[in-house]
């Protein structure tokens, strides 16, 4: 008990206690250590996790096998845009594959083409060690991200998008290639004032709808400056004349904030089905309605016949026309042809109706109308002796000097002449070339100029028409081609 007691009292009674400071490095080393350890796992891991991931990318793995790896959830998220440096640059391109008739009653035409998207995807990039230069994602396309492209400024789609109308591929490098088959109804624009003769503007756009323009930008590739067609296209329709690739104009874009791209489909006319259907058809029957200038004024049946019957015919082949045509009020150039056309074709029949009206009117002072001759001729005799008189005049005078009573021409009048005296009185007298006066020189009265016969009235008014009227048809055809062709 004594030696228990010394020994405790030796050592002090009691141990003597921990400083803190000495606590909290043990500790910290602890963690420290234990930190390690994870990091050291969770790299191990890594590294086997990234063996197996290899493993799958070597050969005689399908593509299927590799995109399912890929896809994992734990590694990629379509919900997310890839992350690149950045905006991402989406490269678009178009190939035209058809084109369908326009409508031109309402102003659409059918476009089908291949709409052609190209972007840079880092996280679907895999290892060189696989046989395949692209994997085909068809059967993935709803898991991976893909923009989403809107189409504004069109019609309507033809038909819905189903999976035999897209393609998707997914390059080494990890390039994604969408290819999608649109077939769209496009409502075009065109100047319905000149029409026939203008070429309608058809566009569409593409644009992202939830993107902004700082995250998403819309480029066209730089190898296709323009729209490609399909080398069959030249033989399916000849109505595009010329297209073009744009970015959307300021004012032209839906939502000013967010990229996009525009392409114009400029069109032309089937010049030639109008021509056939329209002008050339309207110009026969314009021109058959003259021909009733060149028959007799009295062939009434004839006349009325030909007269009538183009009108008629004339307004079927208009109305047949205009069925196909929208009921818009600024066709003009179709407005003036129908109007002008339909003016001519009356105006013929209406000249027939004054020169029967004419022909059939009693004759005033019995005037004899001597049928089968040209009335221009039938007056050249009275127009040749009024001629002679006027010559004859001055060498009557010459001979009333010298005091001989004659009459231009000769020897005297005719008996039953009336002829003009100046010695008869206060006043000149006119009596007949034998009764009286006959010491003075005497010349001969010009008679009063007779009324012409109505039926050389109407021969006159139909030798006019021949003239006037196919003139100045004439003249519309060549103002009208000229001036609405200068505006296409």
């Amino acid at each position: 008990m004594g030696w228990a007691a010394l020994g405790r009292r030796a050592g002090g009674g009691s141990r003597p206690p921990v400083s803190p400071l000495l606590s909290l490095s043990i500790a910290s080393l602890a963690g420290s250590f234990t930190l390690a350890i994870l990091c050291i796992l969770t790299l191990t891991l890594t590294l086997a996790t990234l063996a197996h991931a290899e493993d799958i990318f070597e050969e005689g793995k399908s593509d299927k096998e590799i995109l399912d790896n890929l896809l994992l959830s734990t590694r990629y998220d379509k919900r997310l845009l890839p992350p690149v440096q950045g905006t991402l640059t989406v490269n678009v391109s178009v190939l035209l594959l058809s084109l369908a008739s326009p409508d031109e009653s309402s102003l659409k035409y059918e476009v089908e083409f291949l709409l052609q998207q190209q972007w840079y995807d880092p996280r679907l990039r895999y290892s060189n060690r696989s046989s395949y230069e692209f994997l085909n994602a068809i059967h993935h396309h709803n898991d991976i991200w893909l923009p989403d492209t809107y189409f504004i400024m069109h019609g309507d789609f033809k038909d819905p998008l189903i999976p035999v109308h897209f393609a998707l591929r997914i390059y080494r490098n990890g390039t994604v290639n969408y290819l999608m088959r649109r077939h769209l109804i496009l409502s075009c624009q065109g100047r319905l004032n000149i029409f026939p003769f203008d070429d309608p503007m058809c566009s569409f756009a593409i644009e992202s709808i939830s993107y902004e323009q700082t995250a998403i930008t819309y480029v066209w590739k730089n190898d296709e400056g323009t729209l490609r067609t399909s080398p069959s296209l030249t033989t399916l329709n000849a109505y595009l004349i010329q297209n073009r690739t744009i970015p959307c104009p300021i004012k032209a874009s839906w939502r000013g904030n967010y990229s996009c791209l525009k392409v114009d489909l400029i069109f032309t006319r089937d010049r030639a089905f109008y021509f056939t259907t329209v002008f050339i058809p309207g110009i026969i029957l314009v021109t058959s309605s003259f021909i009733t200038f060149w028959l007799e004024w009295n062939a009434v049946p004839a006349r009325v016949m030909i007269g009538v019957t183009t009108m008629l015919n004339f307004f079927t082949t208009s109305n047949g026309f205009r069925s196909t045509l929208p009921v818009v009020s600024n066709l003009t150039a179709m407005n003036v042809w129908d109007g002008v056309c339909m003016c001519f074709i009356y105006a013929s029949l209406l000249e027939f109706v004054c020169v029967n009206y004419v022909g059939r009117k009693r004759p005033l002072h019995n005037v004899v109308y001597r049928p089968g001759e040209n009335p221009v001729t039938q007056r050249l005799p009275a127009v040749l002796s009024r001629i002679g008189i006027i010559l004859a005049s001055p060498l009557g005078d010459k001979k009333r000097e010298g005091g001989g009573a004659t009459v231009p021409g000769g020897g005297g009048g005719a008996p039953n002449e009336i002829v003009t005296c100046t010695n008869c009185g206060p006043n000149p007298c006119t009596h007949t070339a034998t009764n009286g006066c006959a010491a003075e020189c005497c010349f001969v009265q010009v008679r009063k100029k007779e009324p012409p016969h109505p039926i050389r009235v109407a021969k006159t008014i139909d030798v006019i028409a021949r003239i006037t009227f196919p003139t100045a048809y004439a003249v519309f055809l060549i103002f009208f081609f000229i001036h609405y062709k200068g505006f296409s």
